[in-house]
Order: structure tokens, then C-alpha cells, then sequence
């Protein structure tokens, strides 16, 4: 059984919920094991907490030599591990630096590469490599693919799959590797915490609620019925160009792109460029006054209405059903 590589997302050490799903993922492949780029002195927390995921192996790479740089000297890290234990493939968690260092690290391993992957399976055939499920062309088209030369690089959506607790060793090994001083070509002088919502990250939410031009700019709807579900809230790119929310929040084909369990569209008509960003999510539904809009072509479920009614009676139900 091949040994299948997965790149610990992670904030300050704090797994994050991607990693597990990836995981889960890694062993319909093979044996998963886990690569945590952080404190070395963490190892073992992040260990006990993938090991509960599959995780046979952790490997811990220090990275107070990787740190104040941009992606370079991970790649490069990654790049001697691939050579070192020649995995089966590598997943690493769909984000912005995810895909820079999948780029980064198909190059350097002479391998191929594919991003925004949707789900992970078992290829059939002699090589068995893993294929894939993307959605491309701005959701025009769903595609398999597989990887025919080196290491499969992929990177995997959030929310892909649903993680899956399974016992596993967890055997931490600390791996020591060399940062060429051309990797260190560019620093990081600065550096800001985005500001906490108390809501889940976009990108990983389980639940998304966004609103568009039909909320007029009053999102309190939107957001009230996203912490009532314990949702993030998202955006579309009119309510981003009217300023009413930062671009940080707009889910579209320059915004994120999302694929949560569930994803309610408020006021939003659903044109080509919104519909890359979610249309990939598991059930969708919209509210919106205009039974013409061509977001109802895409929906599970569509409600014709005013969203500033709809919303808070949807609200008040979901807060009595709580309790």
C-alpha cells in the first residue's frame, strides 16, 4: 500500500477541518500520513489530533527556517520529503498559498499537477493512481482527471468530503531538510490578523449564506439567519462593487470559491460569474423576488420572495427549533 502524503493545514498549529477531510480522502488511496510545516515543538499536539483521522505517520519539519518567507522554502521542503519517501501522491488543502506550493512543488518533482479537486478516488488500471472530480470553465463543465507523470499534486477543495474518525498510529518522525537561499529571494516584512467575526472562514464553512444587489445593501438578514445556522456570510460581486462588503467576502469566479454542505443565495440573480464560485456546493437554495433569475436554473430548492421577509422568518424558525 502506498504511502499518500497530506499537508496539515493548519493556524498557529490549530488543525483545521480541510486536513481531515484530505485525509479521509487519502486513504481511499493508501496509508495517509500527515505533514505538519510549523513549530517543532507541536509535533506531537498536531499528532494526537490526526492520528484520530488515519494518520500512520507525521512527519514534523521545523519550520523556524521556513518562517518570513513566502511559499518557496515550503516547496522546497516538500520537494526533499517527496524524494525521500516517494508517495503515492500528495494533497494539500485548496487555498491561495495551498496552490502556489502545489505549483511550486510539480516543478520541482518533475510531476503533475491538479487543482480544485472535488473528490479523491482510486483509479483503476495498473498504476491504480488516484483520479479526480473538478469543476472547470467557471462550472461549465465537471471533469475526471488523472496525473501521467511523477508525484499526483493535488489540491482539494474544502468541504470535498465528509472526515471520517479511524484509528491511526500516529508515529511522529522529525524530518530535517535544507532551504537553498534562493527560496528566501522573498520576505514577508509585515504582516496583519484579519479581524475575527466570530463566524467560520469562508472558504470551509459547512454553511454559507450570501447576499447580493436585492439586499439594497442591508445585509442584517443575511447575517442574522448566518449566526443563527452558524454559517459565514458570503457575497456576490455586485454587493462587493457597491461597497456594501469587502472583497474578502465575495464568492465568485475573482472572489472564493466555495463548496459547502448547504449554500443559501439571497438577492442574488446568479450570473455566470456567482455560479463558479458555489455551484459546486451540495444543496443550494435562493430567495429572490424575480422568478426570471437564472439562479433558479441551479437551485435544489427556490423561494420567490422578498429576501428581507423570507430571512427572518426563516431566522425565528431556526432559533425555535433550537430552543
Amino acid at each position: 500500500m502506498s504511502e499518500i502524503l497530506v499537508v496539515v493545514d493548519h493556524a498557529d498549529g490549530a488543525v483545521k477541518k480541510p486536513t481531515y477531510e484530505m485525509l479521509t480522502l487519502a486513504a481511499r488511496l493508501g496509508e495517509p500520513s500527515a505533514v505538519f510545516l510549523g513549530p517543532a515543538d507541536m509535533g506531537s499536539e498536531v499528532a494526537d489530533a490526526v492520528k484520530k483521522y488515519g494518520a500512520a505517520k507525521v512527519y514534523v519539519v521545523d519550520d523556524a527556517d521556513l518562517r518570513g518567507y513566502l511559499v518557496a522554502p515550503k516547496a522546497e521542503a516538500l520537494q526533499q520529503l517527496v524524494e525521500k519517501t516517494s508517495p503515492g501522491a500528495v494533497l494539500i488543502a485548496s487555498s491561495a498559498e495551498g496552490k502556489e506550493i502545489a505549483g511550486r512543488l510539480a516543478v520541482k518533482t518533475g510531476s503533475g499537477l491538479i487543482t480544485d479537486a472535488v473528490d479523491v478516488e482510486a483509479g483503476d488500471g495498473a498504476d491504480g493512481g488516484p483520479v479526480t472530480t473538478q469543476s472547470v470553465f467557471a462550472g461549465s463543465y465537471t471533469v475526471r482527471a488523472k496525473v501521467t507523470r511523477g508525484t499526483p499534486i493535488i489540491t482539494v477543495k474544502p468541504n470535498s468530503a465528509a472526515p471520517q474518525e479511524v484509528d491511526g498510529a500516529g508515529e511522529v518522525e522529525q524530518v530535517s531538510v535544507t532551504v537553498s537561499e534562493a527560496a528566501k529571494g522573498a520576505q514577508i516584512v509585515a504582516s496583519q490578523p484579519r479581524t475575527a467575526t466570530g463566524r467560520p472562514e469562508l472558504t470551509e464553512a459547512a454553511i454559507v449564506v450570501s447576499g447580493g444587489r436585492g439586499t439594497g445593501g442591508r445585509f442584517e438578514p443575511v447575517e442574522d439567519l448566518a449566526d443563527a445556522l452558524g454559517a459565514a456570510v458570503g457575497a456576490s460581486r455586485a454587493a462587493v462593487d457597491s461597497g456594501w462588503k469587502p472583497h474578502s467576502y465575495q464568492v465568485g469566479q475573482t472572489g472564493k470559491t466555495v463548496s459547502p454542505q448547504l449554500y443559501i443565495a439571497a438577492g442574488i440573480s446568479g450570473a455566470i460569474q456567482h455560479r463558479a464560485g458555489m455551484q459546486t456546493s451540495k444543496t443550494i437554495v435562493a430567495v429572490n423576488k424575480d422568478e426570471e433569475a437564472p439562479i433558479f436554473e441551479l437551485v435544489d430548492f427556490g423561494v420567490v420572495g422578498d429576501l428581507h421577509t423570507v430571512l427572518p422568518a426563516v431566522t425565528e424558525e431556526v432559533k425555535r427549533r433550537k430552543g
